[in-house]
């Protein structure tokens, strides 16, 4: 997986929007930041997944996927090593990603 593909991939979800966050890229839907590419390095993303999911990707790909550190992480903030990410099961992160940032909350 390459950093393009990552883009390629997030910015393929319907009503995706590339942004800029703290000096790297983020990708939105709703205003809502799914995913970010290029931090802490750019061989890293993130992608907001919901905790319990989190933990099974972790399994599927350990050497691709890590909680991030904190409280973020434990929030289901999951760091990808694109190196070692294979593009089907980013694109299924990305997309459960997605899914949960297009959910409109109930007040």
């Amino acid at each position: 997986m390459t950093p393009d593909k990552f883009r390629q991939l997030a910015l393929a979800l319907p009503g995706a929007e590339e942004g800029s966050h703290m000096g790297h890229a983020d990708f939105r839907v709703q205003k809502k930041i799914f995913a970010t590419l290029g931090y802490p390095d750019e061989a890293q993303a993130m992608v907001k997944l919901p905790p319990e999911k989190q933990a099974e990707f972790i399994e599927l790909e350990p050497a691709a996927f890590s909680p991030a550190s904190g409280a973020w992480g434990r929030q289901g903030s999951t760091m990808v090593r694109l190196k070692n990410a294979r593009e089907k099961t980013v694109k299924a992160a990305l997309e459960l990603a997605w899914q949960q940032a297009s959910v409109k909350k109930r007040r």
